[in-house]
């Protein structure tokens, strides 16, 4: 059973800041790459099944934990201790595949987002790496009093601003560091900010 936001940003992110902002929806192919070097802290506990062509409309990334088939949304378990939270990437830095966590499937395999039955890509590749909480429910049943806004019926969003690439599908843990709070077409999309836990500057990197 997935937490809801309001316990889970609690742990994450107590006494962070929460800002408002609306967030416009672009649709684009890919640009340039840069050169990033590849995350090391990814928890090897977990492995991805791919099916379907990638890039096409029936790709999907399924989870499995030694032989047992599990969702990476409902039994990746969200702490790692020491303050430290799991997150699953979706969308690695230097790419523009919008991916998601298919939350309507059975086992919630990740996939890439469709619009008007075209896959979605951002209009640049993204410069870090996002993907969401396990365990963790945006619950479009509560309005937020301050945001006047009710959750998006989603995991909780992380953008990982480590300097290196995650890969897509791995399970990693990061330091949560701050949260945004983003409204869009009305609903309240909540971000983690968060560094990944071997990053070199993770010491130092504690609010934003």
């Amino acid at each position: 059973m997935a937490l809801t936001l309001r316990s889970s940003l609690r742990a994450a992110a107590m006494g962070r800041k929460a800002f408002r902002q609306a967030v416009p929806v672009r649709v684009a192919p890919a640009q340039r790459v840069r050169s990033v070097t590849t995350a090391s802290a990814e928890i090897t506990a977990y492995t991805v099944v791919e099916k379907g062509p990638k890039d096409s409309l029936e790709y999907r990334m399924f989870f499995k934990q030694g032989a047992k088939d599990v969702s990476c949304w409902h039994e990746i378990p969200l702490y790692a201790g020491d303050g430290h939270l799991h997150y699953i990437c979706e969308i690695p830095k230097e790419t523009s595949a919008k991916m998601e966590v298919a939350t309507d499937e059975a086992c919630t395999p990740i996939k890439q987002d469709v619009k008007k039955g075209k896959l979605r890509f951002y209009p640049y590749n993204i410069n870090w790496n996002y993907g969401m909480l396990p365990q963790t429910w945006e619950d479009p049943g509560h309005t937020d009093a301050t945001l006047g806004a009710a959750g998006d019926n989603d995991p909780v969003d992380v953008v990982e601003i480590g300097a290196a690439a995650a890969k897509r599908g791995g399970v990693y843990k990061v330091k949560p560091v701050g949260v945004l709070a983003m409204i869009d077409d009305g609903e309240l999309d909540w971000k983690v900010i968060a560094i990944s836990a071997d990053d070199p500057k993770a010491a130092l990197c504690n609010d934003v």
